[in-house]
């Protein structure tokens, strides 16, 4: 038995201006990442000399080697760089633990929250849960002053704790995402597991958190990569090494120019390298955040 198949669509004007449009957004989009590609795999003096070329001008990854701190000073210094180090692994295991940190206990704790706004009923819960939503409209630029003279009081200054901190506990966002997953199920699930003896929080551990694995797991992918990219903030906390985060880390490889200008090569591979990991987060994990997003009834 030969199956049915579906009738083929037909050529239109309006379809083929779709996906033209479509593919000019696809191509803006991804032209400044080939563009950085490009750079990175040029050579200073390439660039100097040809800086329109679409191509990479004199193919080398002496970029990269600057970035990873795999070149000598004399190397560096001769192929246009600033002969300063970059010590990216010690950056990057900063990144890793910033973000780790800040994922994990605000996972932990939003969940809880929402859970609690959600779930329980207590006197002012909406309220509540109103005012602490009205923190989504609060620039982030107000917090920063504030939260930097706690910081200094708390004696955390120039510490990895210190930058995740502000961050580390929860945020309005991830309340109300979680809020919404949690609201959406059944009430009977609850309720049988309360007539087998279970209390609110083996509820909450051993029910609802696991049912909530897709939206909880879309909350880290997002909050991993807000935190990863964050700049500001540990710009103004961290001022050696030992908490200076790939971001930040960044902003110091570019002040180390050389007198010849600016190591465009390595400055743009250090970038490539510190998004890369991201990009690539995200790229597995897109389908699973927008369909949690649609679940959750987040317009």
């Amino acid at each position: 038995m030969t199956g049915i198949r579906p009738p083929a669509r037909r050529f239109s004007p309006g379809r083929a201006l779709a996906w033209t449009a479509l593919g000019l957004i696809v191509l803006i989009t991804l032209l400044p990442f080939y563009w950085i590609l490009r750079t990175a795999l040029s050579t200073n003096a390439g660039l100097t000399a040809h800086p329109t070329d679409p191509l990479p001008v004199g193919l080398t990854g002496s970029g990269f080697a600057r970035a990873l701190g795999l070149q000598s000073a004399k190397e560096a210094i001769a192929q246009g760089g600033s002969g300063g180090g970059l010590k990216f692994w010690r950056y990057l295991l900063n990144s890793v633990t910033v973000s780790t940190l800040v994922t994990g206990c605000q996972i932990f704790f939003s969940s809880m929250a929402a859970y609690a706004f959600a779930r329980l009923r207590w006197r002012g819960r909406d309220a509540v849960f109103g005012l602490f939503l009205a923190g989504l409209m609060v620039p982030a630029l107000f917090t920063l002053l504030p939260n930097f003279v706690l910081i200094k009081d708390l004696g955390l200054i120039d510490t990895l704790p210190g930058i995740a901190l502000p961050t580390m506990f929860m945020t309005p966002f991830a309340v109300f995402f979680l809020r919404q997953f949690f609201m959406n199920i059944p009430t009977e699930v609850e309720e049988a597991a309360l007539l087998d003896g279970a209390g609110k929080v083996r509820i909450f551990f051993r029910v609802l958190l696991p049912m909530a694995s897709g939206p909880v797991l879309t909350l880290a992918v997002l909050t991993y990569i807000t935190a990863w990219n964050d700049y500001f903030w540990p710009l103004m906390v961290s001022y050696s090494d030992s908490s200076r985060v790939l971001t930040v880390a960044l902003a110091v490889f570019r002040s180390q120019s050389p007198q010849s200008g600016t190591d465009w090569s390595g400055l743009m591979a250090a970038t490539l390298i510190t998004a890369l990991p991201m990009l690539l987060l995200f790229a597995f994990s897109a389908r699973r955040i927008v369909g949690s997003i649609g679940f959750t009834g987040i317009k």
